[in-house]
């Protein structure tokens, strides 16, 4: 539009009526094509103030839908981080009843075996009674067998003197 304006602008009345004007047009032509080109010349005035109104306009409209744009994607990232939360606390959850299924398992399993330890010593305690006993039983014989008089041609002697002396 610039351009257009430039050439429109060319065209000024000569000083004198047989020069020529600048573009090299005679000086009454150019009179006659100035008064031509003088509604061109507000026509085209008009439409870049029109074109200026519209720029504006259109402006304004970007701001506001960048304005609410950024409300949205706000609003987006806000449900966003919400809907991340409530993930992160079922998976939490989750996390959480595996966990206790899983001590719940290993807590039945344990008392399973404590059970089948408490059997085999079960079994095995009136083996360990009978062992005792005959260990207990050695123990009192062997304590009869040294509290029994000396049998003849024996001489018991003093704990406190020392053998084979005389006394």
């Amino acid at each position: 539009m610039t351009g257009f304006r430039d050439f429109l602008t060319r065209f000024r009345p000569a000083a004198s009526p047989g020069r020529a004007a600048p573009s090299g047009v005679p000086a009454d032509r150019s009179a006659e094509l100035r008064a031509e080109l003088t509604p061109p010349l507000a026509l085209l005035e008009q439409t870049e103030a029109e074109a200026r109104s519209v720029r504006e306009r259109a402006d304004t409209a970007a701001a506001s839908r960048r304005r609410e744009a950024e409300g949205q994607s706000e609003t987006i990232v806000a449900a966003a981080h919400e809907d991340a939360r409530q993930v992160r606390a079922r998976t939490a959850e989750q996390v959480l009843c595996a966990a206790e299924g899983e001590a719940a398992a290993l807590l039945a399993e344990a008392e399973r075996e404590a059970a089948a330890v408490r059997d085999r010593a079960k079994s095995r305690a009136p083996a360990l009674v009978d062992r005792v006993l005959a260990l207990v039983l050695e123990d009192l014989a062997a304590d009869e067998a040294s509290t029994m008089p000396p049998e003849e041609g024996h001489r018991a002697q003093d704990p406190g003197r020392p053998r084979g002396g005389a006394s």
